[in-house]
């Protein structure tokens, strides 16, 4: 099964259950069991290990002390439908995690900014001087 491009896990290692939705939505929330809960461990996703650490980050807590990820979704009124935005859900996740973000090149800030602050520091000063009265 293809969790996002290029990552593909066995159909088992993914779990996911329905159960009743909240909220509004009268008799059909009251009757079916609508939102999709997905369970899927995060050692089963095969992953770098920095890309496993940045999934587990992003995630935060929805990540159980079992190591298991848990997406839910409740926004539509079809179990299908719920599943297909858990799945889009991991797939964002997944995607993020994989994308290792930029490092910063540190620069040095340029002679003529630093003169110009200074220049506008001391142009400040002199306006706040001259408001002062003659003492």
């Amino acid at each position: 099964m293809q969790l996002a491009p290029g990552i593909w896990v066995r159909p088992g290692a993914v779990r996911v259950d329905f159960v009743a939705s909240s909220g509004p939505g009268g008799q059909n929330v009251n009757k079916r069991s609508t939102k999709a809960q997905m369970r899927v461990s995060v050692l089963d996703i095969p992953i770098s290990p920095s890309a496993r650490d940045r999934l587990i980050r992003l995630a935060g807590s929805r990540i159980t002390v079992d190591g298991e990820l848990v997406i839910s979704a409740d926004e539509m009124r079809s179990q299908l439908q719920n599943e297909r935005a858990c799945y889009a859900r991991l797939r964002e996740l997944l995607v993020r995690a994989m994308n290792p973000p930029k490092r910063r090149v540190a620069t040095r800030t340029p002679r003529w900014a630093k003169e110009r602050r200074i220049k506008d520091k001391k142009r400040r000063s002199e306006i706040k001087k001259r408001r002062r009265g003659e003492d």
